[in-house]
């Protein structure tokens, strides 16, 4: 009887530790700021969770049905999207050309397209390759196809969840959300 009370007592132990330590851990290595007091709650000021709220905050909201005539009917494009690749280190704007003669205008090799990321305050280029040029299509846009650009994106500045700005000439598109 003795052997089962010292188990029962370990086990009690154990569970207390347990549950102790789950409160406690959070409180490691925080320290309270000036107008949080020593009375808050250790958590609710972690940077981990405002990163978490500061990332559902900029979930993608879908491109406004005004903005997509206006692409279509001004530049003969849909289906206009930016993808952070390559880990981060580069960015792909992609496009569908519905009318040819209005897309041309994208495709145009003396055209010098950037990628504007106001928030992150930097304009992302192409890169150019020694045996392969610049990295994008710059062949007669076909309708019915879709073509890309990379923008090289050195030290991911830009990251997904971003909003960002593609110029190619006098083609501008506004507020693209990077996947």
């Amino acid at each position: 009887m003795f052997r089962n009370e010292t188990s029962t007592n370990k086990a009690t132990l154990l569970a207390c530790l347990i549950s102790i330590g789950s409160i406690a851990m959070p409180l490691v290595g925080q320290t309270p700021t000036a107008n949080q007091g020593t009375t808050a709650h250790p958590t609710l000021a972690s940077p981990q969770l405002k990163q978490t709220t500061a990332a559902t905050a900029r979930r993608p909201v879908p491109m406004s049905a005004h903005a997509r005539d206006h692409y279509q009917l001004e530049w003969g494009v849909d289906s206009l999207d930016v993808k952070a690749v390559e880990s981060g280190q580069m960015i792909r704007f992609t496009y569908y050309v519905l009318d040819a003669t209005k897309a041309a205008q994208l495709n145009d090799k003396k055209a010098n397209p950037t990628l504007i990321d106001e928030q992150a305050r930097v304009k992302l280029e192409i890169p150019t390759m020694e045996k392969v040029g610049q990295l994008r299509q710059s062949s007669p846009p076909e309708a019915g196809k879709s073509y890309w650009m990379v923008f090289s994106n050195k030290g991911s500045v830009v990251k997904p969840g971003d909003r960002v700005s593609v110029v190619i000439g006098k083609f501008r598109a506004d507020g693209l959300y990077v996947r």
